[in-house]
């Protein structure tokens, strides 16, 4: 797949998500075989800029390219600065979001609810589109609620405002993450405009991907939450739709090994304070599944020292390892 002059190594990207998506998890993600990996998004408020968590949102330091930055807003000029700004801070695609369903973000009228108001749509992609050199893509929802699916309008809107990529999350925003994912509004967009389009929802598994882009004819799948504590699950995907065969589930040792060193990442990333705590939903991601984690993550999640917390995720790891245990998808997703 191709956005604009960045040929991407596959069609597997890592969603944007916020507090999850940030450059350890990137990075870690592109390792393991994700052709993209979108960051958590960005205020466009410009008295932002200088605050701590937006200037590390904007740290993209020893990042593979293509480096997309997602913004988030709904005034035409803040969110063409903001879109300025983070290229003048590397940012080497401006993705615009239009797909958070948080009631935080939609009460000022921005992410999906912005879905609702189309002339304000096609005003704010031109805004962006012409304040910066980079491509500028974007990310929807199929609508606002089930009764007001215009995910097909707002598509001809970004191809016509001159956006070069479209991702689509097969939900309204009425319907935030409940229910199904539905692919038929992306099939439907796909067939309706000339521009990559990205599918995203429920992608969980190798051969839900392989069916999510036969059926919609989408140009690739964004994989959000499932990735959460399996980042090898990118080489995996990328294994299947080349073969039709499956990896082999990683080793406890790999998965002790990986998780060591993404929470070594976020002590580096965040301060050790902070790192220790972000970890703590990593740690319960890897090791959901695994004999005793239960009790492990509740024991985990008291630990005030990274000494301790890293201690812990040792000892639970060399428990499992003399068990003989792998992680099996299907009996982790049940």
């Amino acid at each position: 797949m191709r956005i604009g002059p960045y040929q991407l190594k596959n069609n597997l990207i890592v969603a944007p998500m916020a507090g999850v998506t940030d450059r350890p998890f990137r990075m870690l993600c592109k390792r393991m075989g994700a052709g993209m990996a979108v960051s958590e998004m960005v205020a466009s408020n410009s008295l932002l800029y200088g605050s701590e968590k937006t200037l590390r949102r904007a740290n993209h330091e020893g990042e593979v390219d293509p480096i997309s930055v997602q913004i988030v807003g709904a005034d035409p000029k803040m969110l063409a600065l903001a879109a300025k700004h983070n290229v003048d801070h590397g940012a080497q695609i401006i993705d615009i979001n239009m797909g958070c369903p948080a009631k935080k973000i939609c009460n000022v009228m921005a992410g999906s609810a912005l879905l609702q108001n189309e002339p304000l749509v096609a005003e704010l992609l031109a805004a962006v589109v012409g304040a910066v050199n980079v491509p500028v893509t974007l990310k929807i929802r199929t609508g606002w609620d089930k009764q007001n699916r215009n995910a097909i309008r707002i598509a001809k809107i970004a191809e016509d405002s001159g956006i070069q990529a479209l991702a689509i999350h097969g939900r309204t925003r009425a319907c935030a993450y409940t229910g199904d994912a539905e692919y038929d509004t992306i099939a439907a967009v796909k067939a309706s405009v000339n521009i990559p389009i990205i599918a995203n929802g429920d992608i969980t598994t190798p051969e839900k991907a392989k069916h999510v882009l036969q059926y919609s004819g989408a140009d690739a799948v964004m994989i959000g939450r499932a990735a959460q504590g399996r980042p090898w699950l990118f080489r995996e995907f990328e294994h299947f739709l080349k073969t039709g065969e499956h990896l082999p589930p990683p080793q406890v040792s790999e998965i002790h090994r990986v998780l060591v060193g993404h929470v070594l990442d976020l002590y580096d990333f965040y301060g050790e304070l902070s790192g220790l705590r972000i970890a703590r939903k990593h740690i319960s991601w890897y090791t959901k599944g695994l004999v005793g984690s239960a009790t492990f993550r509740h024991q985990m999640n008291q630990l005030e020292t990274p000494h301790e917390q890293m201690a812990a995720v040792d000892e639970f790891f060399t428990e499992q390892a003399q068990r003989g245990n792998h992680l099996r998808y299907a009996e982790e997703l049940v």
